[in-house]
């Protein structure tokens, strides 16, 4: 898949699909981007997990941080990835290890790696990089509307 681009069905189908997703890379900190990301999802009605194992067993948002992906004991629907764009291989390794599987794989702004989107797409995962669902989430609106 190109990822230069996103047709407006292909993320608004994974906005209305996902329920529980995964923030990896959550900060308690009201100043950086992954707060205010997770503060918004959790709004608009979707199960938010925060990931960090620095903050491990602490509330973020009301919501109990967990030290990695595979200590998250209930599926997961989508990953949200705040790391560097060299970690996300490592990161898409760690999501093909999850049983079940998270079906979404989300790269923040300025995540991207177009090898590591590759390898999760051969497994049959959707791939979303270089994207903010804060940013996405109109285009959900419009296209009910349209």
């Amino acid at each position: 898949m190109n990822h230069d681009h996103y047709a407006s069905t292909y993320i608004c189908d994974i906005l209305r699909q996902v329920h529980t997703i995964a923030v990896l890379g959550a900060s308690p900190n009201p100043s950086r981007p992954c707060h205010g990301v997770m503060d918004f999802l959790i709004a608009k009605g979707y199960h938010v997990i925060p990931v960090n194992p620095g903050h491990a067993g602490k509330q973020i948002l009301g919501q109990t941080v967990v030290a990695h992906l595979s200590d998250i004991d209930e599926p997961v629907d989508m990953v949200d990835v705040f790391r560097a764009p060299s970690q996300l291989s490592a990161v898409v390794d760690e999501v093909l290890a999850l049983h079940p599987r998270p079906a979404v794989i989300w790269g923040e702004y300025g995540v991207r790696d177009d090898a590591a989107a590759e390898k999760a797409e051969a497994a049959g995962l959707r791939v979303v990089m270089d994207r903010c669902p804060v940013t996405e989430f109109p285009r959900l609106t419009h296209h009910r509307a349209s």
